[in-house]
């Protein structure tokens, strides 16, 4: 039975990801800041589901402990989920350095502090599927999300250079850029429905693209022409443009 590792597993895209993987008899390993709130979710899905599942403790801005914390693991996951991240008020990030510095180390440098440990591990083994939920504000630099995007313009770089160099060794890497969901991080906003997904279509659309070993997946079809008509805006128009 394969097991998944699902780093950031209190959020909610995490959570329906988690229980996804566990309906299709994968043993799941969740790993977050605060480790005994998921002891109900670990719970649940090892009664409903009956696979395995552990609980363990992880940080994405203590980078220095992401080498024993993968050490710890037992097993070693077949596949790892990226799922963190934090998205700041823009304007706060933009006044607060700290702000934006916080949003860069978890959204990037902390996804590349464990996906390199991860990385090298399934590089050794010659197998290993790597998942990293990156974001379409990452598309185009956007006055709206531009530190926010940022971030997440390089995690999407960082994920296409990974699945290149880890090709040869049979290692898959698969970006997801979900758009807008319906979480707890968003539920103070005003997201238009039908470009809206929930977490469990988020996690269906993981599953499906883990089988079918897609490179990179929009949830809702629609974001893919959203976004490419978005690129193709001239410049000299673009900047002129409340985005």
């Amino acid at each position: 039975m394969p097991t998944v590792l699902i780093l950031g597993a209190s959020s909610d895209i995490a959570i329906a990801m988690a229980r996804k993987f566990a309906a299709n008899k994968h043993n799941i390993q969740l790993a977050a800041r605060k480790p005994m709130d998921l002891k109900p979710l670990q719970s649940d899905i090892a009664i409903r589901y009956q696979v395995s599942c552990e609980v363990y403790g992880f940080d994405a801005l203590a980078f220095s402990t992401h080498p024993s914390f993968f050490e710890s693991l037992n097993p070693k996951p077949d596949i790892s989920i990226c799922v963190f991240g934090v998205m700041e008020d823009e304007d706060a990030a933009f006044e607060n350095f700290e702000i934006t510095h916080r949003m860069i180390d978890t959204n990037f440098t902390g996804a590349v502090s464990i996906l390199n440990q991860i990385a090298q591990y399934y590089s050794g083994q010659k197998k290993g599927i790597i998942v990293g939920i990156s974001s379409v504000a990452g598309e185009r630099g956007r006055q709206s999300k531009l530190i926010y995007g940022s971030t997440k313009a390089a995690f999407s770089a960082y994920l296409a250079g990974l699945r290149n160099k880890l090709f040869k060794d049979g290692v898959h890497v698969l970006s997801v850029k979900p758009g807008f969901v319906n979480t707890r991080m968003t539920e103070n906003l005003k997201l238009p429905k039908p470009l809206t997904a929930e977490p469990a279509e988020v996690a269906n659309a993981v599953y499906a693209a883990v089988q079918k070993k897609k490179n990179t997946i929009y949830v809702k079809w629609m974001w893919r022409w959203i976004m490419l008509a978005i690129k193709n805006i001239p410049e000299f128009q673009f900047k002129k443009m409340n985005l």
